[in-house]
């Protein structure tokens, strides 16, 4: 896996999701800010700092957080298996929203 194929698959979730209506997102932004978190963690990792909570945004924030969080990521040149394990995650999440 690549960067680049991580930062498409967030694109692709984050596009997804961008314009989803409160009523489209009812029961289902607890998983998308848990993927949030779980990327934050593996930033964390990446650049040995201590792992911090993510504040959990409205809904219709989430994309952005999303984003926000795969750059950062990205920016500390990740080991290929954690590009390839965010990107399944991100992967997995985006067909499940697609449910």
């Amino acid at each position: 896996m690549s960067t680049e194929q991580l930062r498409r698959a967030a694109d692709l979730l984050a596009n997804q999701v961008g314009h989803w209506t409160p009523a489209r997102w009812a029961g289902r932004g607890e998983s998308m800010h848990l993927l949030v978190q779980r990327v934050a963690d593996q930033a964390a990792d990446a650049s040995g700092t201590p792992r911090r909570t993510v504040p959990r945004l409205p809904d219709p924030a989430l994309a952005d957080q999303l984003r926000v969080v795969v750059g950062e990521l990205i920016s500390l040149t990740p080991a290929p298996e954690i590009l390839a394990q965010t990107t399944a995650e991100i992967a997995a999440l985006r067909r499940d929203l697609d449910a």
